[in-house]
């Protein structure tokens, strides 16, 4: 009997076994994502490992045929075979420098069934079927054929609507999750205070609160769930760019190094990137600089003393494209990219953006001795825990169809209209705004009034003209065609088609001309490019393109006869609108002396003709605000507004044309009854409130900046920092209350030992519309 029970329990044992052998751990979806990422590790290769490691260049992972049939490639079998690969980035993306046209290109149905069958083949046909992370560009729109294109971020900074900003977020994770990505690579959180820097457009601006609020509520946006798992089937791992102190290069060159104290790094610089974390993001993304001489992708104390263990960070941390192999030939700090991706590893990072470096060397590496297999498990599993999160061994596909329902839908279009509308800034308005839309004759003038890819931004895709709205455009849905004159007038670069007498007559014959100038980041598929997609600047072909990754300047003047053709039409005396679409504050000295109005609508996106429109014609009150100062001249930079100012140079004021926070309206809001009240001395040191009246006729919207000073500080601060804002509406002579709190983070610093603390004293409290127009002032005082 003994013998039968033992038997039987041997036989139940065996059965388990088996069972487990059918079913590993890693597949229970029901078992705690911790052991299931600890079992499958555990069942891993060292070269299935490093292939979880490495997220190489996506778009030649399909074909295409001229019927329109799509398949995976022959390049991704091999490369799956070869080494099983983690992520693929940018499988989806479109434009000049991949060679993706609307033709070759992939529409989101067929986009779908593309990620479709590369994620069928990493799961039926590699050894343990863990399905692909796929990345794809996300900073102002999904970079794919036919998605939504949102107005890029220096637009969307200057709406200051936290609200609005997260609902962008969420529709562009939606249509990137929609077509079978996992992660958008965006916001770009890098605080930009040299717009000679050809990325300033990707920013929220020059102010590190602004950045972090708006920066975050992207974030939030993008990953959906409280928990930012994504798991619901609608959104994506959002990554933050780049970590860090990458917006203030060494003489505005794009990836030059950052010169920058550790005070001014942590108070200024990072804060914005702390917010999301807090929040929860996914995954982070290093940066091509260096800071202080130690390049950024291999950083341990910024990657893991900083990021991970001060700051609880518990994502995936991506190189930028080709960061690693920089680490050794840009900044020479290897003897070539097997040191570099060793060297990066053990700094912290997880994944390897193009994979040359960690793909063929980290096996060689490990078997050194120079990276040890516990540095390759914190990798790889950090990268299976966003797997496991997002439900993806569970749920690897996608549904086509919802695909082609979902990506540029409707309410998406008007979304991008609405942050578009918000986003414009009037900077200047004798009274001719808002136009009568009985105007007899309006005149449209200049290279941005009817050139659709020069209002869009750089990381965009082909576009289908019909689904997009120019100034042009714009003007003709409201007043009508016959009421319209068209002369381009000149490029934005290029002088051989210049015709400024023409330009001249049409606005002669007009009651009213709207001058749209500026810059553009579109690429074409004459420009060449550097193996990290930055463009590469060439004299002998002229293209709109002076903005945009790679387009570095040495002088903010309009470029091309753009300020021939503004002063002509001054000098005819007519009655001038001027509208700047750019990617950076551009030199607008002249129209703000002459023009009757002016306005920056940075890149708009796909309705941002319509939106200018609305503005100009009164069907929407702007109340945008500038996310950056606007300089007089390059000699002046940095003219962030926090910078102290001791005097004026010789030769001009040493302010800013406009600086931060400024934006009018067609209504003027009066502020009154600042109230000051001590909080509980911990959460909440101080409570502000304030009272402000729309007093104008019609009716508006207003930006209501709180700014702080520490009076006497044991280190220097800035004289005035921003420290929260409310956009709130307001009809015609109506009143609210705006109430702000004031905790630690607002009133810290970090002190002689580099310590965050509140230190006693009297704090300085200004509320205003702008950090040039302080309305209300008082004091209090931390003991």
């Amino acid at each position: 009997m003994k013998l039968k029970y033992l038997f039987l329990a041997a036989s139940v044992l065996l059965a388990a076994c088996s069972k487990n052998d059918d079913k590993p751990l890693y597949k229970d979806a029901s078992a705690p994502i911790e052991d299931r990422v600890n079992d499958l590790v555990s069942r891993m290769t060292v070269n299935e490992k490093v292939g979880q490691l490495l997220c190489p260049l996506g778009w030649p992972m399909y074909t295409k045929s001229e019927s329109g049939e799509v398949n995976i490639s022959e390049t991704f079998v091999n490369r799956m075979k070869e080494m099983p690969i983690g992520g693929f980035w940018g499988v989806l993306r479109a434009d000049p420098w991949t060679q993706k046209t609307l033709v070759t290109g992939l529409n989101p149905k067929l986009a779908a069934e593309v990620m479709n069958k590369l994620q069928k083949y990493a799961v039926e046909e590699t050894r343990l079927g863990i399905p692909i992370l796929f990345a794809e560009e996300a900073p102002h729109g999904h970079m794919a054929i036919g998605a939504t294109v949102f107005p890029t971020a220096l637009n969307m900074a200057s709406t200051f609507d936290e609200e609005l900003i997260e609902r962008a977020g969420a529709a562009i994770g939606e249509e990137v999750r929609a077509q079978g990505g996992h992660v958008g690579y965006g916001p770009v959180l890098d605080i930009a205070r040299e717009p000679r820097w050809s990325r300033m457009e990707e920013t929220y601006g020059e102010d590190p609160v602004l950045t972090g609020i708006l920066g975050t509520a992207m974030v939030k946006g993008m990953q959906g769930t409280e928990d930012g798992s994504a798991a619901d089937g609608k959104h994506v791992y959002s990554t933050l760019k780049h970590f860090a102190a990458y917006g203030v290069p060494e003489g505005g060159l794009n990836g030059e190094q950052t010169l920058i104290g550790q005070r001014e790094l942590f108070s200024e610089l990072l804060p914005q990137f702390q917010r999301a974390v807090n929040a929860g993001v996914a995954s982070i993304m290093t940066s091509y600089n260096s800071i202080d001489g130690v390049p950024c992708t291999s950083n341990k104390y910024l990657l893991t003393d900083v990021l991970r263990d001060q700051w609880g960070f518990q994502g995936a941390i991506y190189s930028d494209l080709e960061a690693i192999e920089g680490i050794a030939t840009t900044h020479r700090c290897a003897e070539d990219w097997a040191e570099a991706g060793a060297l990066a590893l053990k700094a912290g990072v997880d994944i390897d953006l193009q994979g040359n470096a960690f793909g063929p060397n980290l096996e060689k590496k490990l078997e050194e001795g120079k990276i040890t297999m516990a540095d390759l498990d914190r990798a790889v599993k950090a990268v299976l825990r966003l797997k496991f999160k997002m439900g993806l061994f569970e749920n690897p596909y996608v549904d086509p169809e919802n695909a082609a329902k979902v990506v540029r839908s409707k309410e998406h279009k008007e979304l991008a209209r609405e942050v578009a509308r918000k986003g414009v800034v009037l900077l200047k308005n004798d009274g001719l705004l808002p136009l009568s839309k009985d105007v007899k004759k309006v005149a449209v003038i200049g290279p941005n009034a009817d050139m659709m890819y020069n209002q869009l931004g750089d990381y965009t895709a082909p576009q289908d003209r019909a689904q997009l709205t120019t100034v042009l455009d714009g003007v003709k849905n409201i007043v009508g065609e016959a009421k319209v004159t068209y002369v381009k007038g000149c490029a934005i670069r290029d002088t051989q088609g210049t015709n400024i007498p023409a330009a001249v007559a049409a606005a002669k014959s007009s009651d009213v001309t709207i001058l749209v100038v500026g810059g553009s980041s579109a690429r074409d598929f004459e420009t060449t490019y550097l193996s990290t997609g930055a463009a590469i600047v060439n004299e002998n072909a002229i293209s709109d393109m002076e903005c945009g990754e790679g387009y570095d300047r040495t002088d903010l003047h309009l470029m091309g006869d753009q300020e021939k053709l503004m002063e002509a039409l001054l000098n005819a005396g007519v009655k001038l609108v001027v509208v700047y679409i750019e990617g950076r504050p551009l030199n607008m000295n002249m129209p703000a002396e002459r023009a009757n109005a002016l306005l920056t609508a940075w890149y708009p996106g796909e309705q941002g003709g319509q939106a200018i429109a609305d503005v100009l014609f009164g069907d929407y009150n702007p109340a945008g605000r500038t996310p950056v100062g606007i300089p007089r001249n390059v000699g002046q930079l940095p003219v962030h507004y926090s910078k102290r100012i001791s005097h004026d140079y010789v030769d001009s004021p040493a302010a800013p044309l406009y600086s931060f926070g400024y934006g009018l309206s067609y209504t003027t809001f009066g502020y009154s009854n600042l109230q000051l009240l001590p909080g509980d001395g911990k959460d909440v040191y101080q409570t502000v409130k304030c009272t402000v009246k729309n007093e104008g006729k019609v009716d508006g919207e207003e930006v209501v900046q709180l700014y702080i000073k520490d009076v006497i500080s044991s280190v220097e601060t800035p004289h005035m920092l921003l420290k929260g804002f409310k956009r709130i509406a307001l009809k015609a002579g109506e009143s609210k209350e705006v109430t702000f709190t004031l905790g630690f983070d607002e009133l810290s610093l970090y002190n002689m030992e580099m310590k965050k603390v509140v230190e006693p004293g009297k704090f300085k409290v200004m509320v205003g519309a702008a950090s040039t127009d302080i309305r209300l002032d008082g004091e209090f005082e931390v003991k």
